[in-house]
């Protein structure tokens, strides 16, 4: 799995510059996803889960670990994570002076609608052009699909939990003609509402905040941490380097031979 070197400012900058520059296009959305350990653990052990970050355009580190095994094992590692939370305001402070329409689709109907009120109290001149929430049929997604490319936003944002926001991306890319970008953000509306808190600095500095997060919901993400943290840190540790064919990125080998599906 490639991961951009690129820092919160960097990556803030190449997705409105791209957004403006598919504007009036109609062609499919440029797809930008992030990875964390989870992410790797999930990639290496499955095939459909792998190809969905093949198809990805760009992918940024939303993961500290990541940074980090970069910077120990390579001559040029990632500048800086990229956690989704934080560059979810970049892009929003740059969409208001450029300009630049968003599309929320993700989490359940009330915490949408917190993160949405949250997000204009924030950012009153920012231009929301729809939203809605994560949990609909495999019936109804394309008629969403379909409705969602009739507004058009330059950026959309889809917050459904890896892998289901990719594979929703990747089924839907074509029916998403004329939306400029489509960028996976996981829980950034539980984020935004303040129905969960982010990390101390120091934990999300050092690669701990999956402690943090454990801490606050434990019956949910234990097992999760559980199967897929000391999978990720072997990946991690046994598996980075830098891509030999782009200087500007860093390459996570994900064992494909040993992926079970």
């Amino acid at each position: 799995m490639r991961i951009a070197r690129l820092d919160l400012a960097a990556t803030a900058d190449l997705i409105v510059a791209e957004a403006l520059s598919r504007r009036g296009k109609k062609a499919p959305p440029a797809f930008f996803t992030s990875a964390n350990g989870q992410v790797l653990s999930l990639a290496a052990s499955s095939r459909r889960v792998a190809r969905f970050f093949d198809e990805a355009d760009l992918v940024s580190a939303d993961g500290q670990p990541m940074v980090l095994a970069s910077s120990w094992l390579t001559r040029t590692p990632l500048p800086q994570r990229v956690a989704t939370t934080d560059l979810f305001h970049d892009v929003a402070q740059r969409a208001v002076s450029s300009g630049l329409t968003c599309y929320f689709l993700g989490a359940t109907a009330d915490e949408n609608a917190k993160g949405l009120r949250c997000i204009r109290a924030l950012y009153p001149k920012l231009r929301i052009v729809g939203a809605r929430d994560g949990f609909f049929s495999d019936e109804e997604e394309r008629s969403i699909a379909d409705e969602i490319a009739k507004v058009g936003p330059d950026i959309l944002w889809v917050s459904m939990g890896v892998p289901r926001e990719q594979e929703f991306i990747v089924r839907n890319r074509y029916r998403l003609r004329g939306v400029g970008i489509a960028k996976t953000s996981g829980g950034l509306f539980n984020f935004l509402s303040g129905s969960h808190a982010r990390a101390p600095d120091w934990m999300q500095r050092t690669g701990f905040e999956w402690l943090h997060r454990l801490a606050l919901e434990p019956r949910r993400l234990f097992w999760r941490y559980a199967s897929t943290n000391v999978h990720a840190c072997y990946l991690l540790f046994v598996g980075t380097h830098a891509a030999r064919d782009e200087t500007d990125q860093v390459t996570f080998n994900l064992n494909p031979w040993n992926r079970a599906h």
